[in-house]
């Protein structure tokens, strides 16, 4: 396993790799090691892997926002002296993509956003949270808070794909349901008509967390990106089908390196 290093801020991150600078930012309840079937793409990519905020290896839990988050990602870039990255977002991790974008885009060479969301209705918002709380509340321990989100957010239940999925998903309660409520927070449907970099969202088939229609819309919002949906896979398209995945990243930043 890569050694994780922290930043002056106190941000746990993985940082290997070579080429241009490419941010991987995971979703909700995971820690940064779940990137690990993405690791490959380090023979092109110099990557830079953090713990968001109360997440992983992160003891800093006050502050717990989409905004903040986003800040530390900035600040863990600035502190590495890199000019502009890549910067590619699973679900919650593709609104804090978003927001990094909002608070500093020139440090935004392109973006990929992957089951991610850019809005959550107000009508949507507090029913969603009462379900979260619930399944929460009702899961006696850790291990059936984990099978519960599995069974969410995957396609294929098969037992490789469990417990891959239980090894990088280690939410900690507390921090799990404010990050929830810093989700249904964001509102970014003026802020995509305004991106002017690159932009690849990859939607999956079936992803019973995020539905694709989600980013669907985003596409129609973001002048000039690409959207893609990949079919046969859930919300963890990264996990399920990782080599059309990694494939779809490598030719999408691949061709951003031809056109510079």
């Amino acid at each position: 396993m890569k050694q994780s290093k922290v930043s002056m801020l106190e941000m746990p991150y993985l940082h290997f790799g070579k080429g241009e600078p490419l941010v991987l930012i995971h979703g909700l309840g995971e820690v940064k090691e779940g990137w690990q079937l993405q690791f490959e793409l380090a023979d092109q990519y110099e990557l830079i892997i953090p713990d968001l905020r109360g997440h992983g290896e992160c003891t800093k839990t006050e502050g717990i926002s989409i905004s903040n988050f986003a800040s530390d990602v900035i600040a863990l870039l600035n502190e590495l002296k890199i000019e502009n990255a890549n910067i590619l977002g699973l679900s919650m991790g593709g609104a804090v993509a978003q927001e990094i974008y909002r608070q500093a885009p020139h440090l935004v060479r392109s973006l990929m956003l992957i089951s991610t969301f850019h809005f959550f209705p107000k009508k949507l918002r507090k029913p969603l949270l009462n379900f979260k709380k619930l399944r929460l509340g009702a899961a006696a321990t850790d291990n059936d808070l984990k099978e519960t989100a599995a069974h969410m957010s995957l396609y294929s239940w098969s037992e490789e794909n469990m417990n891959t999925f239980k090894q990088y998903f280690q939410p900690k309660r507390n921090i799990f349901l404010q990050s929830l409520k810093a989700c249904f927070q964001v509102d970014n449907i003026s802020l995509l008509p305004t991106i002017k970099v690159p932009t690849l969202i990859i939607g999956c088939q079936y992803d019973s967390v995020l539905p694709v229609w989600i980013q669907y819309f985003m596409h129609k919002l973001i002048p000039h990106s690409e959207f893609i949906i990949l079919r046969n896979t859930g919300h963890l398209a990264k996990l399920e089908a990782t080599n059309r995945f990694n494939l779809l990243l490598r030719k999408f930043l691949n061709r951003q390196k031809s056109a510079a």
